[in-house]
């Protein structure tokens, strides 16, 4: 499984912004600092205030905060939040018309659906909170 783009920058959007503490952050200072497309980040910000996670702030003086505490938001939530498809073969897709030529007697889609409920169980362990105070000890 590999995330998208989208979900790598939204990332990093929530890191940098973690890492002001409370205080407005532009889409520009965050594309600089990480080489990003400022149309792109744009549209990355704009899901994550959709959904929750951002704060954004219109105006001159605007930008982005975090809108939860970062010991609120579980990494596997926010995977799920900005990720569109978690299936990992046709048959797991629930728009998928074909079926399953194997039903019945295929243990894949069990077997592959139990691995992403672990893997999202394990993503879950850890916070925004954890990811930031890591960066905090690099950056020392």
């Amino acid at each position: 499984m590999r995330l998208t783009l989208h979900t790598d920058y939204a990332l990093r959007v929530m890191i940098h912004v973690g890492m002001r503490d409370g205080d407005l952050v532009t889409i520009t200072e965050i594309a600089e600092c990480h080489g990003i497309s400022k149309n792109h980040l744009t549209k990355v910000v704009h899901h994550l205030g959709r959904v929750g996670f951002l704060e954004t702030v219109r105006g001159k003086h605007g930008g982005v905060r975090l809108l939860k505490r970062p010991d609120q938001v579980r990494l596997g939530e926010f995977i799920r939040a900005t990720e569109e498809d978690f299936a990992l073969v046709r048959c797991m897709r629930c728009d998928s018309e074909e079926g399953c030529l194997l039903e019945g007697h295929c243990l894949a889609n069990r077997a592959l659906s139990a691995g992403l409920d672990a893997f999202f169980h394990e993503l879950d362990r850890y916070t925004l909170a954890d990811m930031l105070e890591r960066e905090r000890e690099a950056a020392q």
